[in-house]
């Protein structure tokens, strides 16, 4: 099992970005791409400003290096994991993970934060390298206080790839971390949807304005 210290977020949107910031608060270094190296330059000075904060101290957002994805590609070879944190866009996705696989260092480990797209279609046909070390890790917003992450494994996934996520998010992240089978939607949203219909439901039925 490798030791987690160097991270890269692909995608800095407000997901991306706040994982790029708690991971820099776990003692990470971190790189922080987006498609124009502006984008995760804003993402971090965005992040300095948020509120809640999503840094324990503005000074640790020093340890995110910000790239594009077309220029910086390659910052992901020295990463022991590589988050990618982009529209939830099958083919988008899968695109890039053939570019992260020309990229990244042998036995570091690629995950997804998608909350609804599943395992098996993102590993579709790609290399036994890949999915070897693939997983998805579904973060929560803000990622800094929400304590769940969810994760899934393939049937090729390495055991040491969960035993390393588990480890990590649980005693560096301080994440509660739950195991999830590879369904729509995971455990989280498939029973906070429900818990949301049932309400609207019985809100309609009593009544309530």
């Amino acid at each position: 099992m490798n030791p987690i210290r160097k991270v890269c977020v692909i995608g800095a949107g407000v997901m991306g970005a706040g994982i790029a910031a708690q991971a820099a608060n776990a003692g990470a270094d971190v790189v922080l791409l987006d498609i124009m190296a502006d984008a995760a330059k804003d993402a971090i000075g965005k992040m300095k400003k948020a509120q809640p904060a999503a840094f324990m101290h503005p000074t640790i957002a020093k340890r995110i290096t910000p790239g594009s994805t077309q220029d910086d590609l390659a910052l992901i070879g020295d990463c022991d994991w590589i988050i990618e944190a982009i529209i939830e866009n099958l083919d988008a996705k899968r695109d890039l993970y053939a570019r992260i696989e020309n990229e990244r260092k042998t036995g570091s480990m690629v995950s997804s934060n998608t909350s609804t797209i599943l395992l098996e279609k993102l590993t579709e046909d790609l290399p036994e390298r890949f999915c070897k070390d693939f997983a998805i890790t579904h973060f929560f917003n803000p990622p800094r206080y929400m304590r769940l992450l969810e994760v899934v494994v393939g049937p090729q996934t390495r055991p040491d790839v969960l035993q390393s996520l588990r480890i990590f998010g649980d005693q560096t992240l301080g994440k509660s971390v739950v195991t999830c089978k590879d369904t729509p939607g995971f455990i989280a949203n498939r029973i906070g949807i429900l818990w949301m219909e049932s309400a609207v439901r019985f809100a309609f039925e009593d009544g309530l304005t």
